[in-house]
This record gives structure tokens, C-alpha cells and sequence, in this order.
């Protein structure tokens, strides 16, 4: 199997089967491409304004940009236009990211359509980093005078094997974490500070025995969902999840770590101590919210997801550290595609977007851990405290947690097999099918799509 599979598809082909939406949802600066999947409903073009330090430099330019979940960068693409009034741009936000893609690949695919802007996934890396055609080389703009200010293996995550093209900018990473209600802790009898919260489930059977005899004692469940618990442990792989990144070949099945994150969910669901919502749905919202559970595990931009469904829970969260290691769930790129007709416009724009400044600003509003590590050190970042998690100091528990990251490769049918295994443990949690049984339907369909394709 080809690394990196041509864009010229066909439809059924190209539209997948599962939805991961990493990052949630947001709103529109104002909406474009009416009628795709999941575009926010509230507008507001955003003006060109004349500003200390602005003013009209040259023709009037209007962008398209669209983004991925729950990001701020509504907010500061207004706070680029005023310093940039002949700047007027449109963005579109979605909270499914497989729609995100697939709207994307449509567009490169026909021709027309695409963005200016495209906030790409890592999980979607592998299918369009071979698509150099659809794409601005950003180092023909730039960007290798920046490179050395962004993570390493972050940035090379969207460059060729000889590092001569650029795909996108680096913007966030997504160490893993325990979010917990401080308050339902302790109401059961667990420790409410991070230290020794963390302490009392740092090994996964820990963990399990903690979940058991919390719902014993106040009849809730201790974690969220089936998903996230899941993913917890799988992002804790060595090297590679379900392929291989010498071949391409599914190797889930012979992955002893994909098979104990299906093994300790099932337990679980078993057990009763994960909740029956599903993720992005209104229920684990207000799970969230009214304390249905007490952990949700998930990455450093989950943060804007909880401030965003549980803003009355403000105050009663806290982070500590998973057990046994920390995985990297989702990060993303700033890219261009070719379709867009002012590059030059469009790079400083997403250069801007992606400084230093702007990522801070991500960070402190939507938890958006920064690629630029000159900030893990700058007192502003580091000792910000966060009032949503009762004055914590969020960026020490990510930082730690992003020190515990060993990067895995995906593949290109990464969002696509994970379906496979998320729908059997559905099944296991709806249908009360037998575990061992869906477990090997989903290597079946997961083999057969790799063989396929």
C-alpha cells in the first residue's frame, strides 16, 4: 500500500466511514460553503477596520479559511483584520473532522472549491502530504526561516522525506490527560488534589479498581465513555497503532496495545463504571455539566470543550497525569491549498496566526498546547493559572504530559479502522454483543479495507 494515496479518488472512496471530531465545534467569522457538514450557524463578516498602526495598504484582499473545532482563531483573524483592513476573511468551522477532510478531497478532486486556508488534522496527514500538486510549497514563502522555532517532530510531520516541501504550519499537539471533578472526588472519599489523585490511579489496574468502587459507592460512573477510554490506551502504542509504517500492513491484531485498550474498555462497560454517551453528543455535555462522571481523558484542547459544555462546572475540575505514559491525540497544520489565488497574503496571515503571541492566546482561551517549545519556559505560559480548573497551572500538567508522548505513526485508513473498533465496542455497549466476537469482526473489515486499498 502506497504511504500516501492520490487525491483523485472516487466518491464512495473518499468519503469515510467514522467521525472522530476531534476539537468539537465552533463559530463562524462568517460561514462559507453552505450546506457541508457541521458549519456553526452564527455569521458575522468580519469588516476591514482602520487602527492605530493599520490602515489601508493595498488591494482589497478576501480569504477563505476553515478550521477544525474548537479553536479561537475567529477571534484573532479579527484582530488580523484590523491591523490589516485591506484583509477581509471568511472562515468556516467544523466539529467533524471527517467531514472536515472529505470536503476538502472533494474539492481538490474537482478542482474548484477549495479554501485558501486549510486547517488540516494529523490524523489526515498521510492523504494529502503526497498531494504536493494541490498544495503551496510554504518554504517558497518563508517558512523555513521559522522552522527552527516549532517542535521538530512536529514540523516534520508535514514535510517530504528531504525536507524541500512545506505542507502546513505547525499550530497545536494534543498530550493526553485525566480531567476530574475535584467535588465528586471527594464526595467519594478519593483525593482531590493532582498529585494525589493521579497517584491513586497511575497503573491502569489501579485505575480500574478506583472506577469499580466509585460507582459502587455513589451508583455514577467514573469515566465519561467508551471512546476516550479507548483512546487513552491505544495512543500509548509503541511506534504504530494499526499499520505498519515500513509497509503500510494492518497490524492492529498483533498490537498488544490495541488489544489491552479494547480489553480494559470492555471491562468497563462491563464493570458499569463508563457511561452509555456518546462522544460530541448533548448527553456528554451535560454529563459534564451535572456530574454524571467524574474523568473525562483526553487532550490539552478537551479543555475547550469542557469550558464550552460545563461553563457552571467552572472551578470544580482539575487535571492530573494518565496512568502508565500519555499519548498525543490530534494537533493540526495550517495549510494552502493551490486553488487559493493570494499565497503571499494568505502565509503572512497563518504565519501571524501561528506566532508565538497567537499561540499563548489559544492556549489561555481554548487550552491549545503550543508547538512552539520557547513557551513550555515563558512565565506567561507557565504560570498561568486557569480559574475554569481552580486556579491551576494547566500548562504544568500538560507540559508533563507532552513529555510523556512517544509519537506513533497512523497511516492514511488510521480514522477509518479506528471506526472498526469504536462500533464493536458500540455493539459490546448497546447490544451487549460478545466482546470476543465484534473484536474479530472489526480485524476482518480492518484487514479487508487494508488489502483493498
Amino acid at each position: 500500500m502506497k504511504k500516501a494515496q492520490h487525491l483523485a479518488l472516487t466518491l464512495a472512496s473518499v468519503l469515510l466511514v467514522g467521525s472522530l471530531a476531534a476539537c468539537g465545534g465552533g463559530n463562524n467569522v462568517k460561514n462559507t460553503n453552505e450546506g457541508q457538514a457541521n458549519t456553526g450557524g452564527n455569521t458575522a463578516t468580519t469588516e476591514p477596520a482602520k487602527t492605530e498602526g493599520g490602515g489601508d495598504t493595498g488591494e482589497k484582499i478576501e480569504l477563505s479559511f476553515w478550521s477544525l473545532g474548537n479553536v479561537n482563531y475567529e477571534e484573532l483573524a479579527n484582530e488580523y483584520t484590523k491591523l490589516h483592513p485591506n484583509i477581509t476573511i471568511k472562515m468556516q468551522n467544523t466539529g467533524d473532522q471527517t467531514a472536515h477532510h472529505n470536503n476538502l478531497t472533494t474539492a481538490l478532486s474537482a478542482g474548484s472549491g477549495a479554501p485558501d486556508i486549510f486547517q488540516l488534522e494529523i490524523g489526515f496527514m498521510e492523504r494529502f502530504i503526497g498531494a504536493q500538486d494541490k498544495f503551496y510549497n510554504l518554504n517558497d514563502y518563508g517558512a523555513k526561516d521559522i522552522q527552527a522555532n516549532y517542535l521538530d517532530w512536529k514540523w516534520k510531520q508535514a514535510s517530504s522525506v528531504d525536507g524541500s516541501f512545506q505542507l502546513g504550519l505547525p499550530t497545536d499537539i494534543g498530550p493526553t490527560v485525566v480531567y476530574y471533578r475535584t467535588d465528586l472526588a471527594e464526595a467519594a472519599g478519593l483525593p482531590s488534589d493532582p498529585e494525589g489523585f493521579g497517584a491513586a490511579i497511575d497503573t491502569w489496574d489501579k485505575f480500574a479498581a478506583v472506577a469499580k468502587a466509585y460507582k459502587e459507592k455513589t451508583g455514577k460512573y467514573f469515566s465519561d465513555l467508551t471512546d476516550l477510554t479507548y483512546n487513552a490506551l491505544r495512543d500509548q502504542s509503541a511506534d504504530e497503532i494499526y499499520f505498519s509504517k515500513a509497509d503500510g500492513s494492518f497490524i492492529g491484531d498483533k498490537n498488544p496495545q490495541v488489544k489491552k485498550a479494547y480489553d480494559f474498555t470492555v471491562k468497563g462497560i462491563q464493570e458499569g463504571w463508563i457511561s452509555n454517551v456518546m462522544l460530541w453528543s448533548p448527553e456528554w455535555g451535560q454529563g459534564m455539566s451535572d456530574g454524571s462522571f467524574a474523568v473525562v481523558m483526553g487532550p490539552a484542547w478537551m479543555a475547550g470543550n469542557l469550558k464550552s459544555n460545563a461553563p457552571d462546572s467552572s472551578g470544580k475540575w482539575k487535571i492530573a497525569q494518565l496512568p502508565e505514559g500519555s499519548g498525543n491525540w490530534g494537533g493540526s497544520f495550517f495549510t494552502l491549498p493551490k486553488e487559493g489565488k493570494h499565497p503571499k497574503e494568505a502565509y503572512e496571515f497563518i504565519a501571524w496566526l501561528d506566532s508565538k503571541d497567537s499561540q499563548l492566546a489559544s492556549f489561555k482561551t481554548k487550552g491549545l498546547m503550543p508547538s512552539i517549545p520557547a513557551l513550555y519556559e515563558d512565565p506567561a505560559f507557565v504560570d498561568f493559572k486557569d480559574d475554569f480548573f481552580a486556579g491551576q497551572q494547566t500548562a504544568v500538567e500538560f507540559g508533563k504530559a507532552a513529555n510523556r508522548v512517544k509519537p506513533v505513526y497512523y497511516g492514511p485508513l488510521h480514522d477509518q479502522t479506528d471506526t472498526f473498533f469504536k462500533n464493536a465496542l458500540k455493539n459490546v455497549l448497546e447490544k451487549k454483543a460478545d466482546p470476543a466476537k465484534e473484536w474479530d469482526e472489526a480485524v476482518k473489515q480492518a484487514k479487508t479495507l487494508a488489502e483493498r486499498s
